[in-house]
């Protein structure tokens, strides 16, 4: 490229001139504007030079919006730098040029050089940058650049506002976002969808469901496949099935069954709203299933231990000619972790790279020491561990799951190890001390137990309170861990259970024993009757006021302890219900006095 002459070196052509060009360059636009590849651009290019019409920036932008569109960057910057008078539609195409190329850096500074070329930004510029900001998720460049878009009149401009409202959304600055929103005079549907984004993907699943009512109830526009996604995803987050099925409604209505991106997230809100068998259907029913659908029916399957399946949809996306991603694998290495499938999980890690080219990262690795962990395989996961290199956010995530498989199988020395490293960098340290402090009872250490748990005390670290829902019809009502003052039925809710009780223990049930409240990793207080837990609460309130016949949902905020799983078990032959939990970690499945996990979780 370094004899290649990108513009005439004359500066100036003639009145005459000029008129001529105008009206003879127009067949040239025409061209560039249809040009869908590069050796047919760079012919043109080198008509467009030896005729003399790069002289117009008009034309020069033409040809550097063909070579951004071509993803040719290096083309479309040595154009640009050899133009006389870039206007701010060089200056856009190229920022939005490096934006496609994967540079948002660059884009911000070429942003930068503007003012020096006596160039003002126009509101897709400011939209643009605002874009580059998102991709990077830096708030900080991006609330410089918000100043400028106030200082220079474009706060009133709905799509630098809306690219405003996704900029703070996508760096987690949700009142940020807020704020951009209500102080828009008018919206339109990007900016209701930006908003109920950010909520959906800041764990305020809540908050994204009114402004979609909101946004309904103005009957400004009918809503689009985006917006419909994201309102299915809150409703994932919320475990909400009636407001999940609502939403179905008006995907159905609009026609948009078929789009992937929504099937996809209809896939993973049945799902997560314990009806598998509905994102099975669904599922089943799209055309050409991408790899984002195939991803959440494979995540769905792991959750709800059904590693096999897991694992036969990956073979059916691999003979489909479908491209796994990173997210396919941690379904994978997921599923086979809480089916007990080391070898094949194994298998798959190697294939990542040798196969498929895919650098398995912490996460992957986080994977296999569960899966090494939950079958004993204590030395090997933490030999394993100790050899990752992590940022904070995936130390957390490994050291706190080989702390859990250390504490399940009594390696006293692996838990001390694994929780110094979260409390040492501050992360899930609520955690550390409780499930240290279980794994010293389970081994006896009574001196020990006391000793973590007076430092807790000491240092003010509290554990987040467990607590259970139950939708029934349109309302939520939660359970907190031996709290029923909230609840009207209080007293037939501990006569049900109590009750319940009585005929488990004909059956043989022994509840409440000294390993088991401390192996519970909500560590609820040991009550008169273990059955005060926040999902024997739930289950009894649903077992009152859902009709028999229709299964029995329970969210859980924490895992479920092994005391209240076998509880559940029996309770589910003894009512002859169906019964779904949603814990943290996956789906229980109880039915008939079994689970589906096959005590393997």
């Amino acid at each position: 490229m370094k004899n290649v002459v990108f513009v005439p070196t004359t500066k100036f052509l003639s009145r005459q001139n000029q008129a001529s060009l105008f009206h003879t360059q127009a067949p040239h636009i025409q061209h560039l504007r249809n040009c869908n590849n590069f050796d047919s651009a760079t012919s043109l290019h080198s008509n467009l030079l030896k005729s003399g019409f790069l002289i117009q920036t008009f034309t020069a932008n033409h040809l550097l919006n063909c070579y951004v569109r071509l993803r040719r960057i290096e083309y479309a910057r040595k154009l640009f730098d050899e133009m006389s008078e870039p206007n701010v539609v060089s200056f856009t195409s190229l920022i939005g040029g490096y934006l496609e190329a994967g540079q948002p850096r660059m884009g911000l500074w070429l942003f930068g050089k503007m003012p020096s070329c006596s160039v003002m930004p126009n509101e897709f510029t400011f939209a643009t940058v605002i874009k580059a900001c998102s991709i990077l998720a830096d708030v900080r460049i991006g609330r410089e650049i918000h100043a400028q878009v106030q200082v220079l009149g474009f706060h009133y401009n709905v799509v630098v506002c809306s690219s405003l409202v996704d900029m703070y959304g996508k760096c987690n600055d949700v009142e940020g976002a807020r704020l951009v929103f209500d102080l828009m005079d008018r919206r339109n549907i990007v900016s209701w969808t930006s908003m109920i984004i950010t909520y959906a993907q800041n764990a305020r699943g809540h908050e994204a469901l009114q402004i979609f009512r909101e946004f309904s109830f103005s009957n400004l526009e009918r809503p689009n496949h985006f917006m419909l996604a994201s309102v299915v995803n809150a409703c994932s987050s919320l475990g909400k099935l009636v407001s999940g099925k609502v939403a179905h409604g008006a995907v159905v209505r609009g026609g948009y069954d078929w789009r992937d991106v929504v099937a996809s997230a209809l896939v993973d809100m049945y799902a997560k709203c314990g009806c598998f068998d509905y994102s099975d259907k669904i599922f089943r029913r799209i055309p050409s299933p991408s790899v984002v659908a195939y991803t959440s029916m494979i995540v769905s399957a792991a959750k709800y231990g059904l590693g096999e399946l897991s694992l036969q949809l990956f073979s059916e996306m691999i003979n489909r000619r479908i491209k796994p991603n990173e997210v396919t694998f941690l379904g994978i290495l997921h599923a086979c972790s809480h089916s007990g499938l080391i070898d094949d999980g194994l298998k798959h890690l190697r294939s990542m790279f040798e196969e498929h080219g895919i650098l398995p990262g912490a996460k992957h690795y986080t994977c296999v020491v569960d899966m090494l962990g939950r079958t004993g395989r204590l030395e090997e996961a933490y030999e394993l561990a100790k050899s990752i290199r992590e940022n904070y956010i995936d130390k957390a995530l490994l050291w706190g799951t080989l702390l859990s498989a250390s504490r399940l199988h009594g390696r006293v020395d692996i838990a001390v190890e694994a929780s110094k490293q979260l409390i040492d960098s501050n992360q899930q340290v609520a955690g550390a001390y409780v499930t240290l402090s279980n794994a010293y009872a389970v081994a006896g250490e009574w001196d020990n137990v006391h000793s973590v748990r007076s430092k807790m005390k000491r240092n003010q670290v509290y554990k987040e309170p467990g607590c259970s829902w139950v939708e029934i019809k349109d309302s939520t009502y939660v359970f907190y861990a031996g709290n029923l003052s909230s609840c009207e039925q209080e007293t037939a809710v501990v006569n049900l259970l109590r009750e319940l009780e009585k005929r488990m223990k004909e059956r043989g049930y022994v509840g409440g024993s000294n390993e088991l409240v401390f192996v519970d990793v909500e560590e609820e207080a040991k009550q008169e009757i273990v059955g005060l837990h926040s999902e024997r609460l739930a289950l009894g309130f649903g077992l009152i006021n859902i009709p028999k016949g229709v299964t029995i949902r329970i969210m859980k905020n924490l895992r479920m302890c092994r005391d209240c799983h076998e509880a559940f078990k029996l309770i589910s032959e003894i009512v002859g219900r169906d019964i779904v939990v949603r814990d943290i970690n996956r789906f229980h499945h109880f039915k008939n006095g079994s689970c589906i996990c096959r005590d393997f979780w």
